[in-house]
């Protein structure tokens, strides 16, 4: 490329660089030389714009376009969403481009070095992203890789004219890829909602109960049971109370493993046709529409609005505002652009606010459960649903309460008593050991979770809506904690649908006081028309489901859908379970009192050395290193207070350099005050070691 600030050489032609520009200044008096920088500096920010938008905008927006369930989670306005916009197509190139500019003031030739740096380390990050696609280097290897051709493309860049002149054209791309966002992608509806009115149901001959739906959220049917094939009573007390007194759908399947298609599949009858937004405006014949009519609706969405602004109140008490939009776009960012692995998803973000961090007043009355010894399961409770038990009360017309509740889905932070935990956020899913730490972390989440189902099924009493209500609770779909096929996508429906697609129905008709289960070939498509049959409306549009009161279909003909309108045939019946391995013999035992012989580092070892439970937060996951010389697979043993309390592999190290991590799921093993850990290697023979603390 031609030096900006010098005069072309008889073989360097005159081009849009400035060159000519600079000649006729020389002509033409002192007057015409910030004429002539202001080009320069012009020419040079329509590069970083080409190249900002390659790394940054282009795949930021892709994923968050295709993530519209992000900014409905978030509750974000649609000037929030614009500034959004702004913010990632604009800024980043206005603040680079200044900084660039400032170089100037050092010189001409420190200007020039500074803005083919910034080129080439834009063009490095752009070849990680590209990499990452099309080449199965990971970590250093593909950030070396992406150095290397990095660096060729700048030399061509500074040696050639045509790549500074492709940049300069491609400086239009960020106008095009936000047009793409707000106008094309499935977020558009979020930004740009066009609303039909929808349909409204028609009323038939019969009661009109109040019905009570409670949707869960990443929970497999498989979770529940006991190596029977029956709700584990011991693990899940009021999953297994529920299913009692209900009708227990017990092959149940979700339509989909991504929300936004599973959720309007159940709440229309329909199955997914095209990648749109959960957003009214592309569905609007749904369950809050066709009961609208007859209906009070009280509905807690979490990341859909199917509810049109005419039947339901935006929720508050949602953590939302640019704030938190523009953190969680940044973490994506990060994870887009790292050489390592990264499951880019914008769910991760996805966390229920407890009532204490939403200034809620405690549910009433406080549950007396003598097993949460610290009284603050009213606090670290979900706060909307708080609200929802709030709502559960009689009233003079029909209604419909509903909840789309994101537990037990992770971030998993809590511990079977409703205590939470801290984590790292970069915790592996998959991997030797890594899995069952997340199947045990999920678990301990649905303890807790079937705490709340035992506090809705109190509430319904003590207001005396039980007895007379359709309630029905389930989950959109599962997720496979399956080694080498973890999360919710293809390659976990093709190793382990169990996990995925089975999921738990129950459904409390009115009137109901015994259980039964039904084996019928249940898909959630069938939701709808169910609960349309009980509350005596008729649908006005053509379902693709089957009432309960319908014969069931005459052959299993289970479909899942990765993808809208591309159904993939599944296989398989009820899940079993295979039965867990029995307790590490040491749990529960005293710990030896011995002198250390190797050091362990522990990364929250701080957070024992003074534990408020009255705060309703324990440093229940530990996680660490050890030293190399520890063979993976050697069983660890974590004490509290000198009782043996987990005994967990040691791991070859994480990406974040951890080569082991333990869940502590009993409270009972904590106390206020300082609490002593220690780590003990355990030998085959079984003798135990004793690690130093760092």
């Amino acid at each position: 490329m031609a030096d900006p600030d010098v005069a072309p050489t008889p073989d360097q032609p005159e081009d849009v660089d400035g060159a000519a520009d600079r000649r006729a200044g020389a002509a033409g008096g002192p007057d015409s030389a910030p004429r002539r920088g202001w080009r320069a500096e012009g020419v040079r920010l329509l590069e970083l714009t080409a190249l900002l938008g390659l790394a940054v905008t282009q795949p930021l927006l892709d994923v968050l376009g295709q993530s519209p369930d992000f900014f409905l989670f978030h509750r974000a306005s649609r000037g929030e969403i614009v500034q959004l916009v702004v913010l990632v197509a604009i800024v980043p190139t206005l603040a680079i481009g200044a900084l660039a500019a400032t170089s100037r003031l050092a010189g001409r030739a420190t200007r020039e070095w500074t803005h083919t740096l910034l080129v080439g380390a834009l063009l490095t990050a752009l070849a990680v992203q590209v990499g990452r696609h099309t080449t199965p280097l990971r970590g250093v290897p593909l950030l070396l890789l992406a150095v290397v051709l990095a660096a060729a493309a700048t030399v061509a860049y500074r040696r050639w004219r045509a790549p500074a002149r492709v940049l300069r054209v491609a400086a239009l791309g960020p106008v095009v890829f936000v047009a793409l966002f707000l106008l094309v992608s499935p977020t558009s509806a979020v930004v740009l909602p066009r609303w039909d009115g929808g349909t409204v149901g028609l009323a038939r001959a019969g009661g009109h109960p109040p019905v009570v739906l409670l949707v869960l959220d990443e929970l497999p049917l498989v979770s529940l049971l006991n190596p029977d094939g029956q709700i584990d009573a011991d693990r899940f007390p009021h999953f297994a109370e529920l299913a009692a007194g209900s009708t227990w759908y017990r092959n149940a399947t979700g339509v989909s493993g991504w929300t936004p298609y599973a959720l309007p599949a159940m709440l229309t009858g329909r199955y997914p046709a095209t990648g749109v937004a959960p957003h009214y405006s592309h569905h609007p014949d749904n369950l809050f529409t066709a009961f609208g009519g007859l209906y009070d609706i009280r509905a807690e969405e979490s990341i859909a609005r199917l509810c049109p602004p005419s039947r339901c109140e935006t929720p508050l008490g949602r953590e939302q505002g640019m704030g938190v939009l523009a953190r969680e776009s940044a973490k994506l960012l990060a994870r887009i652009s790292a050489p390592t692995e990264s499951r880019v998803d914008p769910a991760d973000s996805y966390r229920e606010q407890t009532a204490a961090e939403a200034g809620l007043d405690a549910a009433e009355p406080i549950p007396e459960d003598p097993t949460f010894r610290w009284d603050r399961l009213s606090d670290n409770q979900p706060a909307r649903f708080s609200r929802f038990l709030a709502g559960l009360r009689p009233s003079d017309r029909p209604t419909l309460h509903f909840l789309h509740l994101l537990m037990p889905h992770s971030p998993w932070a809590f511990l079977p008593s409703g205590v939470r935990y801290a984590a790292p956020e970069d915790f592996p899913n998959d991997g030797e050991g890594w899995a069952e730490l997340a199947r045990q972390r999920h678990l301990a989440q649905l303890g807790y979770t079937d705490r709340l189902i035992g506090e809705t099924l109190r509430t319904l009493r003590a207001t005396g809506l039980y007895d007379d209500a359709l309630l029905v609770v389930t989950a959109d779909h599962g997720v496979s904690f399956t080694e080498g096929a973890p999360g919710r996508g293809m390659g976990a429906i093709e190793v382990a649908a169990d996990e995925v697609a089975w999921v738990p129905l129950f459904v409390k008709y009115p009137g109901q006081r015994t259980g039964r289960v039904d084996d019928r070939d249940w898909q959630h498509v069938d939701l709808l028309p169910t609960l349309a049959d009980e509350a005596a409306i008729r649908l006005p549009w053509a379902v693709d489901g089957l009432s309960a009161r319908e014969a069931p279909r005459a052959q299993a003909s289970k479909v899942f859908y990765d993808r809208p309108a591309q159904p993939i045939p599944i296989g398989g019946g009820v899940p079993t379970v295979v039965p867990p391995a029995a307790p590490h013999p040491l749990i529960g035992s005293t710990a030896p009192d011995q002198p250390t012989a190797g050091v362990a580092r522990v990364e929250n070892l701080a957070a024992f050395r003074e534990v408020d439970p009255d705060q309703g937060l324990l440093p229940a996951l530990v996680w660490g290193d050890l030293p190399d010389e520890v063979p993976d697979g050697t069983p660890l043993a974590v004490a509290i207070n000198d009782r043996v309390a987990v005994v967990v592999p040691v791991v070859g190290r994480d990406e974040g350099g951890r080569r082991f991590a333990a869940l502590i799921d009993d409270d009972q093993f904590f106390r206020p005050g300082a609490n002593r850990l220690d780590l003990f290697l355990v030998a085959p023979d079984g003798t135990l070691t004793r690690l130093a603390l760092s």
